[in-house]
């Protein structure tokens, strides 16, 4: 699997604890502070690992035969100029599907200071990626010297898979383009339908086969369209953090608390003016 795009967004801060969660809302207009719906107690093992089990047997899109196939990747191909699909000799077909990154929260990569270089970076992500892949349930990577950014909104990914890829096979792909040491299980794969001029999501189970689901619905991204966002549940998943992350919440919240204080202050400081220059005006 490929991914045919380059991004150099910028970082904003530098610190050896990542930050995997952010509870401030930039588009928000009031003062709500948000918190976590749970307690920081841990979840044990075995209830989460029978959490992914359930999300991994969750039903994927049925198989079409090898006519259908055929007959639907020659309609696919006929709607597009470029990037069509391809058959193989096997039944299997690979083909492009673009995929909306629409994340709220800073991703975690290794810090381009302490790796002095484009080549030392690519090596320290290749070694903790090869130290993580057999360790479950934690974050890729175990080096102290990481950075956190923002990815920007709604960029848009090109990727070139197979039938046989899975949604989870896709997450990886996009954390290993772009080096994020982040937690694969904190990211989810959406598909994006409109309907009575709504945008639908729709969560896709870890089984699922992206590939397949574009030849379903055609090139048209109206009819369908892959987004990856935070993997939101009814509880936030402390388990799935480090301690480092836990420790960095704490000090993105009483920095948030700052600001939201900062800003009250601020308003009501300029009611107090308005009221007082009113009151001048009607004083004899």
């Amino acid at each position: 699997m490929t991914v045919n795009t380059v991004l150099t967004p910028s970082m904003t801060s530098s610190n050896s604890m990542s930050s995997g969660y952010c509870s401030l809302d930039d588009d928000s207009e009031d003062f709500t502070f948000f918190t976590a719906k749970t307690t920081f107690f841990r979840q044990p093992k075995r209830a989460a690992k029978q959490n992914e089990a359930k999300e991994e047997e969750e039903g994927g899109t049925k198989d079409l035969s090898e006519e259908e196939v055929q007959t639907r990747i020659e309609k696919y191909n006929s709607q597009v100029s470029e990037n069509g699909m391809k058959l193989a000799s096997d039944g299997s077909y690979t083909g492009f599907i673009k995929v909306h990154l629409r994340l709220s929260r800073p991703v975690t990569v290794p810090s381009l200071e302490a790796a002095g270089s484009d080549g030392a970076s690519r090596q320290t992500a290749s070694h903790n990626q090869a130290t993580s892949e057999g360790q479950e349930g934690t974050d890729y990577g175990q080096s102290e010297n990481r950075t956190s950014f923002y990815l920007p909104c709604d960029c848009v990914k090109q990727l070139h898979i197979s039938s046989l890829t899975t949604t989870g096979e896709v997450i990886q792909g996009l954390l290993k383009k772009f080096m994020v040491l982040d937690n694969p299980r904190k990211f989810a794969l959406y598909k994006q339908t409109h309907r009575d001029g709504q945008d639908l999501f729709q969560k896709l189970p870890l089984c699922e086969r992206p590939l397949l689901l574009r030849l379903l619905a055609g090139p048209d991204p109206e009819q369908l369209s892959f987004v990856l966002k935070e993997n939101e549940t009814e509880e936030v998943q402390w388990h799935a953090f480090s301690v480092p992350e836990l420790q960095n919440f704490l000090v993105i919240l009483e920095k948030e608390e700052s600001e939201r204080l900062r800003a009250v202050k601020q308003k009501y400081a300029a009611y107090r003016q308005k009221l007082e220059r009113a009151l001048k005006q009607h004083d004899p």
